[in-house]
């Protein structure tokens, strides 16, 4: 069924040269009331209309249309183009057409939102790196200036200059090279290596490493009950340690004094196991969720800055996850605490 919106331009043009020719006919029937009179004003004027009705809306309309087209698709017409062009759009109904429009203005609508929001990403990050950047060499530089005006005379001032300026230069560092591993994982330069291995192993050195400094808040590291059974998972190694790292210290620095740091594996079916670290300290408001893992996101800036961090240690761990074609999983709830998740593949034979 034909309607105003599918018409094509040819049915325009012939429905409108038909209405055209219909009156003048009866006119010049009605002056010279012959039949042959009438049928041949008829023929003349509806042919004429017809091919002047085409021609413009071809020439004209759809000569407007196509430089449309080109500038959608942004590209030199290629002889099947032009085959489209000349033979196929005029086929089209302005409806279509209309829709083909929609479409290209709707797909670079939704570019435009990203490249808004990669943008606003971008700023932010620069921001934050600035920030991060400049506290350390300023507390340097301010440590040192006043080591040179004179503290150096006093040993003691002068040790805890120093050993402060050390603190910051290794903050540093590490912020360097935190920012290093995430564009080698984003880039894909790192490849993985992955290999069978008990992840409880890999836990319990994680935890061995990190003892002394859990141990000076009091901090129990272990492995749940009922999770000691070993799970082999087929993953890198080292990625999952580096992983397992992060998690835990940020366990041991944002949980409580003389609280629990836990680990746990399950077996969620026969190719894949989950594994968790949780912690019962002050957990994560809901409305930073969704964030906590972006590179310099902090819920507690001041806090997280005494402590130490870089802010991009979660980064890390999302980016290691998602080399391994999984997401990090988070649950947390405020004064209760925090429960961060991974899935892994189960062993390879």
């Amino acid at each position: 069924m034909l309607t105003t919106k599918n018409i094509s331009p040819r049915q325009l043009a012939g429905f409108t040269a038909f209405f055209i020719a219909l009156p003048v006919a009866a006119g010049i029937f009605f002056m010279k009331p012959l039949w042959w009179v009438f049928l041949l004003a008829f023929a003349i004027v509806m042919g004429g209309s017809y091919l002047l009705i085409l021609y413009t809306l071809q020439r004209f309309i759809y000569r407007k249309i196509k430089l449309i087209y080109k500038f959608i698709y942004q590209t030199k017409a290629s002889k099947r183009e032009e085959f489209y062009y000349k033979t196929l759009l005029p086929q089209k109904s302005i409806d279509e057409v209309s829709a083909d429009v929609e479409k290209w203005a709707e797909q670079k609508k939704k570019e435009i939102e990203v490249l808004k929001a990669n943008e606003a990403f971008r700023k932010e990050f620069l921001q934050n790196f600035s920030h991060e950047l400049k506290t350390p060499i300023f507390a340097i530089q301010g440590y040192l200036e006043t080591l040179l005006n004179g503290a150096i005379e006093n040993p003691e001032v002068s040790t805890k200059f120093l050993s402060n300026a050390s603190k910051n230069t290794t903050r540093l560092v590490n912020l360097l090279s935190d920012l290093d591993a995430i564009a080698k994982l984003e880039s894909g330069e790192q490849v993985l290596l992955k290999e069978n291995f008990v992840v409880q192993d890999i836990i319990r050195e994680v935890f061995d490493s990190l003892s002394m400094l859990a141990a000076k808040r009091d901090i129990k590291l272990a492995i749940k009950k009922g999770c000691e059974t070993p799970i082999t998972v087929f993953a890198d190694k080292e990625k999952i340690r580096q992983v397992l790292i992060n998690l835990t210290d940020n366990a041991i620095k944002y949980g409580k004094s003389s609280g629990n740091v836990t680990a746990s594996a399950y077996i969620t079916d026969e190719k894949h196991v989950l594994v968790e670290i949780s912690d019962d300290g002050i957990g994560i408001s809901e409305e930073h969720i969704p964030r906590i893992s972006e590179r310099f996101y902090r819920t507690d800036a001041a806090r997280s800055r005494k402590e130490g961090g870089s802010g991009l240690g979660l980064a890390i761990c999302k980016h290691i996850i998602e080399a391994h074609g999984q997401s990090i999983h988070i649950r947390s709830k405020p004064d209760v605490g925090t429960t961060f998740g991974f899935i892994l593949d189960a062993k390879k034979e």
